[in-house]
């Protein structure tokens, strides 16, 4: 016969404890009548928060059974249950900061990456408004060469001009560009 759980309201915290750490709900669901409302107030002082401390004392009682199998009764019942709240706390306070430093991260990150795109979109549009003052021959060497990605020779050959040709435009090219962002700097 199974012991009642008003019965084992009047039960030792320690002698409840051996029993639930061995398997007994009804032991286990006596100590959490007793201790939960004492539990969620000193996590409610831990955490400063009372959605906070709801999960986290959801998820003290949730690891209880398995922790309670490591309880060697050398302290009170409660102290040790204490105990086991305010490392949760820790542990809890650990990931949220661990997760604020995490997105912290990405959130810099992100904002470089913004900042790297907008930067590139700025100089494209400079060297896309530069390319239109730059004489036919040489913006169309560019365009192939820059925008498309191809080679010296590959270029040539679409142009039919010979390779060194392809080099000198742009050489010039790079002169006048530079000759060009050197003016805007010194216009004010």
């Amino acid at each position: 016969m199974r012991p009642s759980l008003v019965m084992l309201m009047d039960t030792p915290d320690d002698t409840l404890a051996h029993e639930a750490a061995h398997g007994s709900r009804n032991a286990f669901a006596a100590l959490l009548a007793r201790h939960y409302d004492r539990l969620h107030g000193l996590c409610w002082r831990l955490t400063g928060d009372r959605a906070e401390a709801e999960d986290l004392t959801q998820d003290i009682c949730a690891s209880l059974p398995t922790r309670l199998k490591g309880w060697r009764a050398e302290a009170r019942f409660t102290t040790w249950l204490y105990r086991v709240a305010v490392n949760a706390a820790h542990d809890r306070r650990r990931r949220a900061a661990t997760h604020a430093r995490a997105a912290s991260g990405w959130g810099a990150w992100e904002i470089n990456r913004q900042a790297e795109l907008a930067e590139g979109a700025a100089l494209q549009d400079w060297l896309s408004a530069a390319m239109s003052r730059l004489p036919e021959d040489l913006r169309d060497t560019l365009a192939l060469t820059l925008d498309e990605g191809l080679t010296q020779a590959e270029t040539a050959a679409i142009l039919g001009i010979p390779e060194g040709t392809v080099a000198w435009r742009m050489s010039e090219t790079r002169k006048r560009l530079r000759a060009l962002a050197q003016e805007e700097e010194s216009t004010p």
